[in-house]
């Protein structure tokens, strides 16, 4: 897949500014679309938009094909008749500067509930007809998603795997019982479906009038509390009660001197080889249906992939093994044709992957961050080593924002000592063409250590230039989105309702113009 010479912005819709507690599909979010436009940017990157889980992760989501129903935008089911204005005021609790999902859910859900409670109960509403054809069209994944959802909601919090065992074993006469039970909430969450599909559209819809496309992400690995692994246990390695024999997670790195255990369960790849990878190509199709280009996580482990003993507490006891490599995807290319698809080819990086996405055909990615340090590969990082099939990012939602990552001091057991850090400082400073003075010191004629780095992107012959929002505004750490091997206030952070200028959309216009990344077709009215 070739992607023209592009910039854009890495943003998830939660961080967007808004009334209710986190960002949503509404007006905030068509806005950040106009102004990327005025930016001359033609792509917004996005997170996982399916269901947060554990540690309210998008990566660890009940549903690999289901949206996240606390973006649908409660504006729009007052437009719908199906909210009264007073469901719409603020209550205590929301942040403007951060999402608290426990307050966020409760509010949320609340509004939810009752704009469906309103929408059922208006039997000849011409609508229904198109909520039943939804209903049909998904439901390969959206019974069972409903179901699941419905009896998590009953089982308070406990694992699928400790439900009732004729549930566990997914026997039909229990799942008929639990669905006649339990139609109303089944049905609920089937019309929070329904909602978010018709406002991811009209999002989509409005991007795609002004010149955006979106950008998304497929985690490699569902999360083991989810519709698909309950549903498809077969599939993965599994004992007869559901619980995991192996698990997921990556070794020892940057990021952490124990690696990081994941904990989502690992395929039985043999079988869904057998199966003609027909429940993979069907995650693809829905995705492909809901972006104009995908970044698969974690490319690496499509060609091998750190297995760690479920009784183990930390990544360090794992081992490499064997993934599906080009038969999967080959599988899917002839199932579906083309894909638009980014390799996240980050981490342990073997010579076994990059001729994997050679033969695929799909850029690799580069983080500018990692560039400065003594690490083998750090030289790959640098701009001037780049090949045009690249998607060039100053950090992604897994590191610090480029102002906290120059800033930060070091210390011992947090990754890089103060020596290493002061060393990468001086080495982004002189490869910048900065005057170090001062290792804090930047020079006004380049601008801002974070300016200078997205300059440097930008001026690459990469293809894509991404940058997070966070290093447009020149955030500290304060605004980071993750800390990876940590599962305690992540995916907080949210912009300010006045952040989006027009002198900072000027300011990236005239960078992207420079490099020849804006499309001069792109409506900048």
């Amino acid at each position: 897949m070739k992607f023209d010479r592009a910039s854009g912005v890495l943003l998830h819709p939660t961080s967007l500014p808004g009334p209710h507690g986190s960002g949503d599909l509404g007006r905030s979010a068509h806005r950040f679309v106009d102004w990327l436009a005025v930016a001359g940017q033609r792509l917004w990157q996005v997170l996982p938009i399916g269901e947060v889980g554990s540690g309210n992760s998008p990566y660890m989501s009940p549903s690999s094909f289901a949206g996240n129903v606390l973006l649908i935008d409660l504006h729009r089911l007052l437009a719908e008749g199906w909210l009264d204005p007073e469901h719409l005021d603020p209550v205590a609790g929301l942040q403007e500067t951060r999402v608290d999902y426990p307050q966020v859910r409760a509010f949320r859900m609340q509004r939810l509930h009752q704009a469906g409670a309103s929408f059922f109960a208006r039997h000849r509403d011409p609508r229904h007809e198109d909520f039943d054809r939804f209903c049909e069209a998904e439901r390969g994944w959206l019974d069972d998603y409903a179901l699941f959802m419905a009896l998590a909601l009953d089982a308070h919090g406990r694992s699928w795997n400790e439900w009732d065992p004729a549930l566990v074993r997914r026997e039909p006469a229990a799942l008929r019982t639990a669905a006649h039970d339990r139609h109303d909430e089944v049905r609920f969450w089937k019309f929070c479906q329904w909602n978010f599909r018709r406002q991811w559209n009209d999002l989509r819809a409005h991007a795609h009038r002004r010149g955006i496309r979106i950008v998304g992400d497929l985690p490699i690995f569902p999360a083991l509390h989810s519709a698909e692994v309950w549903a498809n246990q077969e599939l993965f390695e599994l004992n007869e009660q559901g619980r995991p024999l192996v698990i997921a997670g990556v070794p020892p790195d940057y990021f952490s001197a124990t690696g990081q255990r994941w904990g989502n369960p690992l395929y039985d790849w043999p079988r869904l080889r057998k199966s003609g990878y027909r429940w993979w190509i069907e995650r693809f199709r829905a995705a492909l249906a809901r972006f104009d280009a995908v970044r698969l996580d974690h490319f690496i482990g499509f060609v091998r992939y750190w297995q760690i003993p479920a009784a183990e507490p930390t990544a360090a006891s794992g081992h490499w093994v064997s993934g599906p490599g080009a038969r999967l995807f080959l599988a899917v290319q002839s199932a579906l044709g083309e894909l638009p698809l980014i390799a996240e080819n980050l981490g342990v990086v073997t010579a076994a992957v990059e001729r994997l996405r050679r033969r695929l055909g799909l850029p690799g990615i580069r983080v500018l961050q990692f560039a400065f340090g003594s690490d083998g590969q750090a030289s790959e990082f640098l701009p001037h080593n780049y090949r045009r099939h690249t998607v060039a990012y100053t950090g992604t939602h897994d590191n610090d924002t480029t102002v906290g990552w120059f800033r930060d001091p070091g210390s011992a057991g947090h990754g890089r000592s103060p020596e290493q850090t002061e060393g990468e400082r001086r080495a982004a400073l002189h490869y910048l063409g900065i005057e170090a003075g001062s290792s804090a010191s930047v020079a006004p004629a380049t601008g801002e250590i974070h300016w200078a780095m997205i300059r440097a992107l930008h001026a690459s012959v990469a293809d894509l230039a991404m940058v997070p929002m966070q290093d447009l505004l020149g955030l500290g750490s304060q605004a980071r989105m993750n800390h990876p091997g940590t599962v305690e206030g992540n995916w907080t952070w949210r912009m300010d309702e006045g952040a989006l200028t027009p002198a900072l959309a000027a300011r990236l216009r005239d960078l992207t113009t420079t490099y020849g990344r804006t499309n001069a077709d792109t409506d900048a009215r």
